[in-house]
């Protein structure tokens, strides 16, 4: 009698077990890391450009601060805190309407590029004028498997998906560590990656270095689709479970 009720029980526990067995190979990163040596040089050359849609903070100084003033309708050196300096929106054509200047193209430049054009422009007003642009609005999100999911701004321009995921509070346990995708939108033109983060060939991924409002999706690997779907449906197995040790009860009578 004992052997037949422990039945349902068994099963479950095979279920349990079945659902929560991991490999090591899927958890641990960077696995090969020896080769890391060998392929750390083919991202040296990343740069960010300027897109369509983004917010810079362009500051412009010089010797004369007279001069520099129409280009900062509110003065870099004011000592009032509470005041707030031009921000620029660049439009979907690469545009932005500065004073003076007027319309200048700075959008898929890179930073130097840009500050090179402006420096050029602005020089026919001021004598060898100093240039600071910034991304405002450099954000990337961090979605499913994680920690922290959200939205994060980037103050450096300059992260990688290792970074991003650190800014999450790390994958979860349950987090598909060779299929991390980033979803990446260039000149209208939506596209996407795959990354491993297992193996240390991650970082020769043109996604390996995060744009601008890039979108960076972690999936649950099978065992937490299969654990979901397993506690829905443990009300269920309880359910039948009892069913059935009451039917082998009073048959075993």
């Amino acid at each position: 009698m004992k052997s037949y009720i422990k039945i349902p029980f068994c099963f479950i526990l095979f279920v349990l077990l079945m659902t929560s067995c991991v490999s090591k190979k899927e958890i641990l990163y960077f696995q090969d890391i020896e080769n890391l040596e060998a392929n750390s040089q083919n991202n040296v050359g990343y740069k960010t450009v300027i897109r369509p849609n983004d917010l810079l903070s362009i500051i412009v100084t010089g010797l004369n601060p007279e001069a520099v003033e129409p280009f900062n309708p509110v003065s870099a050196t004011s000592r009032n805190a509470t005041e707030r300096l031009q921000t620029y929106l660049v439009d979907e054509s690469g545009n932005i309407e500065m004073p003076l200047v007027g319309t200048i193209n700075l959008g898929y430049k890179t930073r130097k590029e840009a500050v090179d054009l402006l420096k050029k422009e602005i020089s026919k007003y001021v004598n060898d004028p100093v240039i600071n642009l910034r991304i405002l609005n450099f954000t990337i999100s961090v979605l499913g498997e994680v920690t922290q999911p959200g939205t994060y701004t980037v103050p450096d321009e300059r992260i990688t998906i290792i970074e991003a995921l650190g800014l999450s509070g790390d994958m979860t346990i349950f987090g598909k560590r060779k299929k991390i995708v980033v979803i990446r939108e260039e000149n209208n033109i939506k596209s996407y990656g795959e990354l491993d983060i297992t193996s240390i060939n991650i970082v020769n991924s043109p996604y390996y270095y995060l744009q601008q409002n890039d979108i960076v999706i972690v999936s649950p690997n099978h065992a937490r689709m299969q654990g979901a779907a397993f506690n829905r449906n443990t009300p269920v197995f309880i359910s039948l479970a009892g069913i059935l040790i009451s039917v082998i009860s009073v048959l075993s009578r």
